[in-house]
């Protein structure tokens, strides 16, 4: 009864709705939605309609919509209970000692006028620039560590986008922008990158595992990572979207050996070999020569991989025989796609669910 009556604590709202406290209160300063009451000595105490104005707010900012607009949209749901009856009025509650912690803090400009939000660039504090909606939404659910939002936000944009677009317009701008901040900000935010990371692998496996089955008994594509290289989520989403086409893969992961690269080529004879270099450190011509030199197959019909040297680490690399450089997913998609005689307007289609 304490709660329903006295209303509860921003810390005790932030960890029910799985937000820091210093994003809610800034939310309070920034956009005005703080609660209708306060206790003695302006601590913020939380309604239930208070509560539902969050859930509101947390709601529309993780689908992309902006701050400001969000806050006034989940002013109108409480609003809309307290003009229903659907809570009892909220006592403020005395200042105890236990929560002077949550107190404004005084200063000589008196309250805090609610923000305009910014434009295209708000997304919890990340650079991204001119990007989707989706996007901002992703990494402001990132940001807050809001793990059922970032669900929801990478569901829906497969669902809409397929996985390509979904890739290049959201997933991957949202990283990068991550791994910006992340350097920029004295190792910071590195628990955003791993959560935000996980979420997105999560998505793309899934993605994968739920693709069509391969139709024929065909040569695999190899997907690895040179050695020392971890990164490992742009295989994933090629993994995704070779799935969707139904083309068989074998995924090996990041950083593997030169002798156990050399040995998977061999023992299963790939049309084509994917080797990721997220830096210029990392990335091996003499790997990659190696694999696109290596021929296997009966006397007299022996032949080897195309290998695609895939991510930015191979930029300004000299391309020998059977080797290709993609630009991106799309056009790793495609290369792969011809190889098995897959007409380009078909892997749109696949691209689009068969439509």
């Amino acid at each position: 009864m304490r709660d329903t009556v006295h209303g509860i604590t921003t810390g005790a709202v932030a960890r029910r709705l799985g937000v820091s406290p210093t994003t809610v209160r800034s939310w309070d300063r920034r956009y005005g939605i703080g609660p209708a009451v306060r206790g003695d000595g302006r601590h913020r105490r939380w309604s239930p309609a208070d509560v539902a104005m969050l859930e509101e707010m947390c709601r529309l900012t993780a689908s992309g919509v902006p701050p400001a607009e969000a806050a006034r949209a989940a002013r109108e749901v409480r609003a809309a209970m307290e003009r229903d009856g659907a809570v009892a009025p909220v006592a403020p509650e005395p200042e105890t000692p236990a929560v002077r912690h949550e107190a404004e803090p005084v200063t000589a400009r008196g309250p805090a006028e609610p923000v305009t939000a910014r434009g295209p660039a708000g997304g919890g504090g990340l650079p991204l620039g001119d990007v989707r909606q989706e996007c901002r939404g992703l990494a402001r659910a990132a940001v807050r560590l809001d793990t059922p939002a970032m669900e929801a936000v990478l569901r829906a944009a497969l669902a809409e986008y397929g996985l390509v677009t979904a890739w290049e317009e959201i997933m991957a701008p949202t990283l990068h922008a991550v791994g910006r901040k992340w350097e920029s900000s004295g190792d910071r935010y590195v628990e955003v990158e791993h959560l935000l990371s996980w979420h997105i692998s999560t998505a793309l496996r899934r993605a994968a595992v739920t693709g069509p089955a391969p139709v024929s008994p065909a040569p695999p594509v190899l997907l690895a990572c040179v050695p020392s290289e971890q990164h490992t989520l742009p295989l994933e989403a090629l993994a995704a979207g070779l799935a969707e086409r139904s083309l068989p893969t074998r995924m090996f992961g990041a950083a593997v050996p030169f002798e156990a690269l050399d040995a998977a080529v061999r023992r299963s004879g790939p049309a084509a070999v994917v080797l990721w270099s997220q830096s210029r450190s990392t990335a091996n011509h003499a790997l990659a020569r190696h694999v696109a030199g290596t021929a296997f197959g009966v006397r007299g019909a022996r032949t080897a991989a195309l290998v695609l040297l895939a991510g930015p680490g191979w930029l300004g690399r000299t391309l020998d025989p059977g080797m290709v450089r993609p630009g991106g997913l799309r056009e790793a998609l495609g290369v792969v796609s011809r190889l098995y005689g897959e007409r380009p307007e078909e892997a749109e289609a696949a691209e689009r669910g068969g439509d």
